[in-house]
């Protein structure tokens, strides 16, 4: 690609997953509002569905987050009724993330909604599947190289 090509908006990869990303998320939007909540505490709530709880720290590693833009997140989700946070016995320092019975409850509508979204996305379930294992495999990669201060 020549430098007047590599840097035009249409041939960026971050555009395209930025651009992506908001699409998906304005996808999910009617069906979480239903719910009564919002897309980052949907993800929270997956993570809890799946671990039952974990400390904050864990929470961040597997969303990608740190604890500055995850605190005030899961006060609001405490607010709601949604989460439990405790200080670990262990060490103070540490908050423990729990599911309440109202975050639990919420499970079962949100089984439906990958089924929902991947009919409304007009990719076939292998396609679907394929472009999930190589995205990861590419926020893979990505990830390892931030880790290790690559330039």
């Amino acid at each position: 690609m020549n430098t007047d090509e590599s840097v035009k908006l249409e041939n960026q990869l971050c555009f395209t997953f930025y651009a992506a990303s908001r699409e998906i998320s304005r996808m999910y939007r009617p069906y979480l509002e239903t719910m009564g909540i919002t897309y980052p505490q949907y993800l929270v709530l997956l993570v809890l569905w799946e671990k039952a709880a974990c400390t904050v720290k864990e929470l961040g590693e597997h969303l990608f987050l740190d604890s500055g833009t995850l605190t005030p997140l899961l006060k609001r989700m405490e607010e709601a009724g949604l989460v439990t946070r405790q200080r670990s016995k262990e060490d103070e320092r540490v908050v423990v993330i729990g599911l309440t019975e109202k975050g639990h409850s919420l499970r079962e509508q949100a089984c439906k909604l990958p089924e929902t979204l991947l009919r409304g996305s007009g990719l076939g379930t292998e396609e679907y599947l394929d472009f999930l294992r190589r995205a990861k495999q590419l926020l893979g990669h990505i990830h390892q190289l931030n880790e290790n201060g690559a330039r």
